[in-house]
C-alpha cells in the first residue's frame, strides 16, 4: 500500500514539475543562452531590441529578442522573419 502512495506523489510531483518547465520554456534564463527557441514569429511591434547570446554557450546561431513588458525569448538568426527585423532593430544597450 505504501509503494502504491509513493508512486502516485512521484507522478504528481513529475506532472507539475513538467507544466512548470514548459511555462517557462521558451523564455531566456539567467545565463543567456537559448536552448530552445520559439517556434512562431513574433510581432515586430512587440521587440524592444535584440542582444547576442554568451559566447560560452553551445548554441551559436541564436539571438534574444527583448519585448516590451520585459519577456526575453529565443530565436534562431537564420529565420528570414529574423533576418528582415535585424534591420528594423538595435541591439541592446
Amino acid at each position: 500500500m505504501k509503494l502504491i502512495i509513493a508512486a502516485l506523489v512521484c507522478l504528481l510531483l513529475a506532472g507539475v514539475w513538467l507544466q512548470d518547465v514548459d511555462a517557462k520554456s521558451m523564455h531566456v534564463s539567467s545565463s543567456n543562452c537559448c536552448f530552445i527557441t520559439a517556434k512562431k514569429k513574433i510581432a515586430l511591434k512587440k521587440i524592444q531590441c535584440y542582444k547576442n547570446i554568451s559566447s560560452t554557450c553551445s548554441y551559436k546561431n541564436r539571438l534574444i529578442l527583448k519585448l516590451t513588458g520585459g519577456l526575453e525569448f529565443c530565436v534562431l538568426q537564420k529565420e528570414s522573419w529574423v533576418q528582415a527585423y535585424l534591420k528594423k532593430i538595435n541591439l541592446c544597450q
